[in-house]
């Protein structure tokens, strides 16, 4: 499944939820992250829910602090 994820194209196995992507990309764990999924939100309780299609786009934002 071919699937854009930050603006980069990637190969992945289908089928695949969100969360299993996000496992992958060694990020299903971290606190204050958000994801989109075709420009819509999508709260981290229905990632696990959410099963990706052929050329998703994925936006993944990770929450830092700074000062």
């Amino acid at each position: 499944m071919n699937l854009k994820i930050n603006n980069e194209k990637h190969s992945l196995p289908a089928p695949l939820s969100l969360k299993e992507l996000l496992a992958t990309l060694s990020m299903g764990e971290k606190k204050g992250i958000a994801v989109a999924v075709n420009d819509s939100i999508v709260i981290r309780d229905a990632w696990e829910r959410h099963t990706l299609q052929e050329n998703d786009s994925i936006t993944i934002i990770q929450a830092t602090q700074g000062g």
